[in-house]
């Protein structure tokens, strides 16, 4: 376990060694029969579709159909469900042979998907749920290092938004694109950076009612089970965001610190416990839901991997006041049992029905979730 430990050390998020990692924690025969995802009253849950390896970052297409991108083997697939009863009957590989696509976007009949070192995208000219066309829009986006997913997002202008992670668990970047998220132009371009101090901010959306951007933020580790912590942060344009100076509340970092450089910085929205590993991240538009929930914030926490008490694996409901965190609660459990995760969530989108969908790289399940009294 030490040299799987040593590995891990730099990068929270490196997929492949997570995944060799969950080889020594199955859950044993009896725990396994616990493993039932929780939910507050009259809510259902189901598998929409399963078997799907890691599946991280999803989008819907023009048509409806769920689409979702699977980084360990280098796909983007498409999950119809045209009879609409919650389950994909088939699922079509869209785009292969890509260097771990994470960030996908629907955008003017593209699919754009981000890449580890570039943002390409593709059209379906036929209908056939095949990326017949592939072009590049953006080449060149760091790579290598610890935190290789990239995530992509149009904002309300129509600007493309990528978000860029550190090479490392806490230092200084050469490329100045690293710790960031960018915009470019629907069409590519050079691009300038939007908001910096953003160690790996994996997931961000747009409030529709409001137009504010939000992303998660994961601390730096190795300063113990409850520091740092994890973050949400309102985005706004040339804002700086602490990393790798300061944490929390304009936090010294032990080893970075700057007091007159993190008394200038901005703090988080909302802070989460630490290790909890908040990625993926949707506001709840739907009317299926009841009306209290409406409105709120639905955070995927991915969960720890270097805490001594494991922490997170779960989604989260923050209440939201307009563009203000009121409250926070746990909205689906059950991925940890006794201490030991068969589950880790990653995504969460909506659909123009209402229904909730959660991927889960681990147990390589997309759910499907649902309210009816």
């Amino acid at each position: 376990m030490n040299i799987f430990r040593r590995a891990l050390k730099f990068n929270r998020e490196a997929v492949p060694l997570i995944i060799i990692l969950s080889l020594f924690v199955s859950l044993p025969a009896g725990e396994a029969a616990e493993r039932k995802i929780l939910l507050p009253p009259h809510f259902q849950i189901k598998v929409f579709a399963s078997g799907l390896g890691a599946p991280r970052f999803m989008a819907f297409d023009g048509a409806g159909n769920l689409m979702v991108t699977l980084p360990r083997r280098g796909q983007v697939i498409v999950l119809p469900d045209r009879s609409g009863d919650g389950r994909a009957e088939e699922r079509v590989v869209f785009a292969d042979g890509l260097k771990n696509p994470h960030g996908i976007a629907f955008r003017q009949g593209y699919v754009y998907v981000a890449e580890e070192g570039r943002v390409v995208r593709f059209i379906d000219k036929d209908g056939d749920l095949r990326g017949e066309e592939m072009e590049v829009v953006v080449p060149g986006l760091p790579s290598g290092g610890g935190h290789w997913t990239r995530t992509l997002g149009f904002g309300p202008g129509g600007e493309m938004y990528v978000s860029i992670g550190s090479s490392g668990n806490v230092c200084f970047e050469e490329d100045r694109r690293r710790a960031t998220i960018m915009v470019f132009e629907p069409d590519g371009g050079e691009g300038r950076i939007f908001a910096r101090g953003l160690r790996n901010s994996v997931g961000f959306v747009w409030n529709s009612k409001t137009g504010a951007m939000w992303a998660t933020d994961n601390g730096r580790d190795f300063l113990g089970d409850d520091l740092p912590p994890d973050e949400l942060n309102l985005i706004v344009e040339e804002t700086h965001y602490g990393w790798p100076r300061c944490y929390g509340n304009r936090i010294n970092d032990p080893e970075f610190g700057d007091p007159l450089l993190c008394s200038r910085t901005q703090p988080p929205a909302f802070e989460f416990q630490a290790h909890s590993a908040p990625l993926g991240l949707a506001f709840y538009t739907g009317t299926i839901f009841p009306e209290e929930y409406r409105g709120d914030l639905f955070v995927a926490f991915h969960g720890s991997w270097n805490r001594s008490v494991p922490t997170g694996y779960k989604i989260i409901r923050l209440k939201m006041k307009g563009d203000k965190p009121t409250g926070i609660e746990d909205f689906a459990t059950g991925w940890l049992v006794n201490g030991r995760a068969w589950g880790r969530p990653v995504d969460i989108v909506v659909d123009a029905h209402g229904r909730m969908y959660v991927s889960d790289d681990r147990s390589g399940k997309i759910y499907v979730i649902t309210y009816s009294k």
